[in-house]
């Protein structure tokens, strides 16, 4: 991982934008770590990336997993099966 403060990156910010494909890039300002170049290979990489920072996500998440844990759950085989029976 590359750690590059942010008056390197603002300067040459091609170059780092290229490194970020072989992996993360740290920014950092004032020596602190601020933000993180990633490489994005398509549109659904980003959507997985905003919803694994998105609270409303991780929310709806936690919730599922705490009725998974209670019994309250349904098994994978049977919600796709409603998901299909709903479309026809």
């Amino acid at each position: 991982m590359k750690i590059a403060s942010v008056a390197d990156v603002k300067a040459h910010f091609s170059a780092f934008l290229k490194e970020s494909k072989e992996g993360p890039v740290v920014v950092t300002l004032n020596g602190r770590p601020t933000a993180v170049l990633l490489s994005v290979e398509d549109e659904d990489e980003i959507e997985r990336l905003s919803l694994a920072y998105s609270p409303k996500f991780q929310k709806i998440l936690n919730s599922a997993r705490r009725q998974i844990r209670a019994g309250s759950g349904i098994r994978h085989e049977d919600f796709w099966r409603e998901v299909d029976d709903d479309d026809k």
